[in-house]
């Protein structure tokens, strides 16, 4: 986020091995000002709702990536959770770089896979975390609560952003989004998938700078 970071004053939230979208908002929100933007990637858009639940009137701006709203949902839920906890097992037995591997078909756009440099950067990314902290977010996540009530509460120039290729998080859940938060502004980035700040970091930055030129 080069060209991003360095207008503006950033920092990013380590959540460790909380194990609910609740508190990594409140560990979150001990390291930000009294007024804040938020951007959050995938499930870093579900802690942004638990801080726009519970601190709203403090959130200055918000960039939602990649992410969706709605709670698990009965047949698709348990689809889910299957999907989730096989990658957790494969971290858990075989470690993170192992469960990367699996997982990158569905999270980068298929043109990029042949792409060394990227997927090792993202590999390498998921290396850093441990299958405890893993298994500690995907529960966070399939115990996420509907975030449906807080997109009519926000009121702060927001952002929801995704690739055109994201089969993780796609942009119909976007245009969901966009048309329950008043005033937001949709942004699809062509060929790219769920993990588009990696895919295309000047492309996001680019989007986050406009809609937060104004603060």
């Amino acid at each position: 986020m080069r060209h991003f970071s360095a207008k503006t004053k950033t920092s990013v939230a380590d959540y460790g091995a909380s194990g609910s979208l609740q508190e990594m908002a409140r560990v979150a929100l001990r390291e930000v000002p009294e007024r804040f933007a938020i951007v959050g990637h995938s499930m870093g858009g579900r802690v942004a709702y638990e801080i726009c639940r519970s601190a709203g009137d403090r959130v200055a701006g918000l960039a939602l990536l990649n992410t969706a709203y709605r709670s698990a949902m009965a047949g698709a839920g348990e689809r889910e959770r299957a999907n989730r906890m096989d990658l957790v097992k494969r971290a858990e037995t075989q470690g993170m770089r192992a469960m990367g591997k699996q997982w990158m078909p569905q999270i980068v756009n298929p043109e990029r896979l042949t792409d060394a440099a990227l997927i090792e950067s993202i590999l390498e990314m998921f290396e850093r975390k441990t299958p405890d902290i893993y298994r500690a977010q995907v529960n966070a996540l399939l115990n996420r609560p509907d975030a449906e009530p807080v997109l009519a509460t926000i009121r702060c120039p927001t952002l929801v952003l995704t690739g055109r290729e994201d089969g993780w998080s796609p942009v119909a859940q976007h245009e969901e989004i966009t048309s329950r938060i008043r005033g937001s502004k949709l942004k699809i980035i062509e060929r790219c998938g769920h993990m588009a700040p990696m895919e295309r970091p000047e492309e996001v930055t680019g989007a986050l700078d406009e809609c937060f030129a104004p603060l």
